[in-house]
């Protein structure tokens, strides 16, 4: 029973960082309707970035979210205002090939501009446990997961109470009638993928923290943020956040052999039982 407890908890401390890994890509397909293919390179990029910080400023790597967020929001916000925005407006599927494009050359560069060598986050809390009875906790995990929780609780709360996320929230419902209603479309747009953009900062801060990562990294994490944004419903951040429970708990209980099979035949099976996800909104 203890063993069971242990695991349980080992997959909900992990599923919190699946589910701040997946937010991002779940908001740009909501709101934007893009498929953003380079979403793993830009956790990389926010990994590179939080990591060389903290070894610079000689600090603790969560402080370097002061810096990292900002600068990866203003690159989003760039990005979509000069580059996507004008791309959509010949269609989807050219759009869907810049992301692409986007994640080749970010990997390459930073291949050029890094190495190829392995890099990690090291925090002065990153060997210890917490000893709660029979239940042994690692602080970086626990942490991760509260740093993870944090984020994704500050974001429903923009889109919900402040007037930029409702606008958001109104271009995701209809874009055409927020366009009637006197909304920038296409800045709503830019603003979504800042955010975004900042959720890929505070992702790639824990990605440093827990696993060694390179500059070809970014395939696998986006892989991780596909799952949990199928299982969740795309365009859903409680969905996210449920289907980055799920799919952790699959991973730990799976084991190193078997947990990511069990990720997959749960893509499949949701895909087949309930094809818009946990919470995903059907189409009309």
């Amino acid at each position: 029973m203890m063993a069971f407890l242990q695991l349980a908890v080992n997959g909900v401390l992990l599923g919190g960082f699946y589910a701040l890994l997946g937010v991002g890509m779940t908001l740009i397909f909501g709101i934007v309707g893009l498929t953003n293919l380079a979403h793993g390179e830009f956790v990389i990029l926010g990994a590179y970035a939080s990591t060389l910080l903290s070894s610079w400023l000689g600090v603790e790597p969560i402080l370097s979210l002061i810096v990292t967020v900002p600068l990866m929001f203003l690159f989003g916000l760039a990005l979509q205002l000069g580059l996507l925005n004008q791309v959509m407006k010949k269609g989807g599927e050219p759009a869907l090939l810049v992301t692409f494009g986007l994640s080749i050359m970010l990997q390459d560069g930073m291949l050029l501009l890094f190495s190829a060598d392995a890099r990690h986050t090291v925090a002065s809390y990153s060997l210890e446990t917490l000893h709660l009875g029979p239940l042994d906790i690692s602080v970086l995990n626990l942490v991760l997961f509260l740093l993870s929780a944090l984020c994704l609780l500050l974001l429903s709360l923009f889109l919900s109470k402040t007037d930029a996320g409702r606008a958001i929230r109104a271009v995701s419902d209809d874009p055409h009638a927020a366009m009637l209603s006197g909304i920038n479309v296409r800045r709503i747009y830019g603003l979504s993928m800042g955010v975004a953009m900042a959720t890929a900062a505070v992702a790639g801060l824990c990605v440093g923290l827990k696993w060694t990562f390179y500059p070809s990294s970014g395939g696998g994490y986006l892989l991780i943020a596909f799952i949990v944004v199928v299982i969740g419903g795309m365009g859903s951040v409680p969905g996210t956040f449920l289907a980055g429970l799920t799919f952790g708990l699959a991973q730990v209980f799976g084991g190193a052999n078997h947990g990511l099979l069990i990720s997959y035949l749960l893509l499949l099976l949701m895909l087949a039982v309930r094809p818009n996800g946990l919470l995903g909104r059907k189409e009309g």
